[in-house]
C-alpha cells in the first residue's frame, strides 16, 4: 500500500496501488469531491461558505476533511480573501484545473442517460460545436 501524508494538513492519502484509475479515486471517489471542483468551475464558488451553502447538503465536518483531501492531493489550494481576513478562498491548482475534460465527458455521459438539469443540455449542445473551445475557456476563466 503507498501512503501519501501532506504535511501541510496532516492529511494521509492511502493509495490502494499504482493502478492510475486507483490513485484518482482514493482522491476523488467520494460523493463530494467532483462537486466542489464542480463548484469552483461552473458556479464560481470559493469560499467554505459559499461550498457550505451550495444546497448539496454537505455537512460541516464532511466539507472541511474533503477541501483538506483535495488540498493535500494538489486539486485546489488556499489564498487570503481580498475583503476578510477571516475567509480563505479557495481555487484550482494547475492539476486541478486539469480535471476540467474529466467534468465534461461526466457532464455529457449523463446528459446521455439521465435526465438533468436543462443547464446540462445547453451545454452539451456547445460541447457538440466546439468541445476544445469551451475546454479552453473555462480553463482560461480559472487563471
Amino acid at each position: 500500500m503507498n501512503l501519501y501524508f501532506c504535511v501541510v494538513k496532516k492529511k494521509e492519502i492511502h493509495f490502494r496501488s499504482d493502478c492510475p484509475i486507483g490513485k484518482t479515486l482514493d482522491i476523488l471517489g467520494d460523493k463530494w469531491s467532483l462537486l466542489i471542483v464542480r463548484d469552483l468551475v461552473f458556479k464560481g464558488k470559493n469560499t467554505y461558505g459559499d461550498f457550505l451553502n451550495g444546497g448539496e447538503g454537505i455537512t460541516t465536518s464532511v466539507l472541511a476533511d474533503k477541501l483538506a483531501l483535495l488540498e493535500c492531493g494538489g486539486i485546489i489550494s488556499k489564498g487570503t480573501h481580498p475583503e476578510s481576513k477571516a475567509k480563505i478562498l479557495y481555487s484550482l491548482t494547475p492539476k486541478g484545473i486539469d480535471l476540467i475534460p474529466v467534468l465534461v465527458e461526466v457532464i455529457e455521459w449523463s446528459e446521455k442517460h439521465h435526465e438533468v438539469h436543462p443547464f446540462a443540455t445547453s451545454f452539451v449542445k456547445q460541447l457538440k460545436k466546439d468541445k476544445a473551445g469551451v475546454i479552453k475557456m473555462l480553463r482560461q476563466s480559472l487563471k
